[in-house]
């Protein structure tokens, strides 16, 4: 999986999201110089677009969907603290065609966040996601085995962390729990994804999120820094920690792993190695 999918082409003059605090939009309005490239810089996940993350082994991603604020078209983006220069809808017909060149694949799609959208906005994201994917969309009253799906030809899974689209739509898959470890070091996020592990996988899907989290007091240590090299410095330690999990039903078992910066160190290779475990 790939951990805040869409950063690859954040808009270098977009507004701060509505979502952020009093405080950022203040300082990045009025000190915009200073302010938004270091925003830019703790805010870019990703680097490969979400066709050569696909390409690279891919399978969960992680779409955070927003309506800007004052915007009085349908347009829907993706955000991470700034908004993305591509719609919604134009990644969902990317994906589309990836999949019908790799007719045996299947992809999971986590649509989280949804910074400022209305009742309205929230049927009009699920009717683009049903208008592209039509009968690739696997229903949530399918037990999701490969062998199943091939059989029935969805390729794709819809996981929507809102509850009444929920219960309309039986395209849309239940939200889907990601172990967010919110640390700054490598050893702290180690040590509460196994306090997670502890306490028993869930049932169904879930994310053990490998990334880490920058706070305002590291940045301001690390004035030079940025997410790629903090990224950077932690993948030789959880290379190791992913190494030695086990995918499959038992109560420490890992399902989907998601990181920043997918195509460095190997971390989709090895994560998918680790199916040759089961």
């Amino acid at each position: 999986g790939s951990h805040d999918t869409m950063t690859y082409c954040l808009d270098k003059s977009s507004a701060v999201s509505g979502n952020e605090s009093k405080l950022v939009k203040f300082l990045s309005k009025c000190l915009p110089c200073i302010v938004h490239p270091i925003i830019m810089k703790w805010s870019i996940t990703q680097v490969l677009t979400v066709t050569e993350q696909l390409e690279a082994g891919v399978r969960y991603l992680d779409f955070r969907i927003a309506h800007k604020a004052n915007d009085p078209s349908m347009n829907l983006y993706f955000v991470h603290m700034v908004y993305t220069t591509v719609t919604v809808q134009a990644i969902l017909w990317e994906i589309l065609r990836w999949l019908e060149t790799h007719p045996q694949e299947v992809v999971i799609i986590a649509c989280r966040n949804f910074d400022g959208l209305t009742k309205r906005l929230h049927n009009h994201l699920v009717a683009c996601i049903k208008e592209v994917f039509q009968c690739k969309l696997c229903p949530r009253n399918v037990l999701p085995t490969l062998r199943t799906m091939w059989h029935l030809g969805h390729q794709v899974i819809v996981s929507y962390e809102e509850a009444v689209e929920l219960g309309k739509h039986c395209e849309l898959w239940p939200p889907i729990p990601y172990w967010w470890g919110n640390k700054t070091s490598t050893r702290a996020l180690i040590r509460y994804l196994e306090r997670m592990k502890r306490m028993g996988r869930p049932e169904t899907f879930f994310v053990a999120g490998i990334n880490l989290t920058e706070n305002l007091r590291y940045i301001l240590v690390h004035p030079f820094g940025s997410l790629k090299k903090m990224t950077l410095q932690s993948l030789p330690c959880l290379k190791i920690w992913i190494k030695q999990q086990y995918p499959g039903p038992r109560k420490k078992c890992i399902n989907i792993i998601a990181g920043d910066f997918i195509g460095n160190n190997d971390f989709v290779k090895d994560v998918i190695e680790l199916n040759t475990k089961i």
